[in-house]
């Protein structure tokens, strides 16, 4: 007996839910090391991220601490959004866990993807209103000098995203 079968993989919400709730313990690790985000806020972050990528419609977030006074990150986490090809689907975690980022603020910016912005303004809003978080326009903040540390990623059925964590020179403590 022989047989044959297309198997067509899809993108629900329970993958993006899957995918974002590694992103939330990644949040929830800083919060353990450094105190902040404020776990009320995690879920916030989670559920946004989740929503837009179910949708299609995250390009980035930026989770960490920012020099306000120098428009600057200090400690970023960056989860990028793709699709396709074979993601990674690694372990949360793997942070720096010595930054000395203590009076800087905890921030959050976000970029949409193409999808997104291929959308009528109406149903933009539409799509903004339905998110847990308000989040009001602003400048990309920069990352100043520091290394990166790229490809650690969440997966699942052909789309997730990729994580880089950004440090500046001089934060990490000794």
């Amino acid at each position: 007996m022989t047989g044959t079968g297309t198997r067509t993989a899809t993108f629900t919400s329970t993958d993006a839910r899957y995918v974002g709730a590694k992103i939330g313990a990644d949040l929830r690790f800083l919060n353990v090391l450094y105190g902040r985000p404020d776990l009320a806020s995690i879920d916030k972050f989670v559920e946004e991220a989740a929503l837009l990528l179910r949708d299609g419609y995250l390009g980035t977030v930026d989770y960490g601490f920012q020099d306000t006074a120098a428009d600057s990150w200090k400690l970023r986490l960056r989860y990028t959004a793709t699709t396709g090809g074979h993601l990674a689907n690694d372990p949360p975690g793997k942070l720096p866990t010595r930054a000395a980022v203590t009076g800087y603020p905890f921030l959050s910016y976000l970029t949409y993807s193409s999808a997104f912005h291929a959308l009528t303004a109406a149903r933009q809003d539409a799509v903004r209103d339905a998110l847990p978080i308000r989040r009001v326009g602003g400048a990309e903040p920069a990352t100043g000098l520091g290394t990166s540390q790229s490809g650690h990623g969440y997966g699942r059925h052909g789309a997730g995203v990729i994580r880089d964590v950004f440090i500046a020179f001089g934060i990490e403590a000794l």
